[in-house]
């Protein structure tokens, strides 16, 4: 392992030093991205007394190249396109993506949210957490998604990540706050020393005192 952190709770209680600035206000909410920024987000938002939940998001990636994404969905119907690389598409290949994320989005939905009420960001402070940071794809559209439901600020918060995705990320959040920023960054996983797979279970667990 590179200079890093132990684990992701002790990467997010590192990241809390950072988001100081966000403590105990009340229209901060920090949301946890699915599923590795979960342990992550619950840290930082207990030493920020701030308010924890859950963002489910799915790229919509192109047939011919998952990793290139045309638009992503988010919580209650939302869905931000990228209209430069979705012309490009044919309208029943961008509907067969879209009704198979909805699909799966809809199902992690049910599985973290359980009973509590639907997420409302309008006119809040979302600090958006991951793990790390490779491509910066899934916080950029996390970033989309939070605006189109209303957030009036979007700051993206992770332990560690590449320069590159930083930079490409910056333009779109209104802040990118990441302590650690290595010049070979190589993977995620070579910045912990317990990266083990976050679980459903684990998750739900997480979640669970918020409920």
């Amino acid at each position: 392992m590179d200079a890093g952190y132990v684990d992701r709770w002790q990467a997010g209680a590192l990241l809390a030093g950072h988001l100081s600035g966000y403590a105990e206000r009340p229209d901060t909410i920090v949301l946890g991205l699915v599923r590795g920024g979960v342990p992550v987000a619950a840290e930082v938002a207990r030493r920020l007394t701030a308010p924890l939940d859950v963002l489910v998001i799915r790229k919509l990636g192109a047939p011919w190249a998952p990793e290139l994404a045309f638009g992503a969905l988010g919580p209650g119907g939302v869905r931000v396109l990228n209209e430069s690389i979705a012309q490009s598409l044919k309208q029943r290949d961008i509907a067969r993506v879209i009704a198979r994320e909805t699909a799966e989005l809809n199902r992690q939905e049910r599985l973290y949210r359980a009973d509590r009420e639907a997420l409302d960001l309008t006119e809040r402070t979302a600090i958006v957490v991951d793990d790390g940071l490779a491509t910066g794809a899934t916080a950029r559209a996390a970033v989309e998604v939070c605006r189109a439901m209303g957030a009036a600020r979007v700051v993206v918060a992770v332990p560690v990540g590449s320069g590159d995705a930083i930079a490409r990320l910056a333009p779109a959040a209104d802040e990118v706050v990441c302590p650690l920023v290595p010049t070979d960054f190589g993977a995620v996983s070579r910045f912990y020393q317990d990266f083990r797979q976050v679980t459903d279970d684990e998750v739900r667990s997480i979640l669970k005192p918020i409920s």
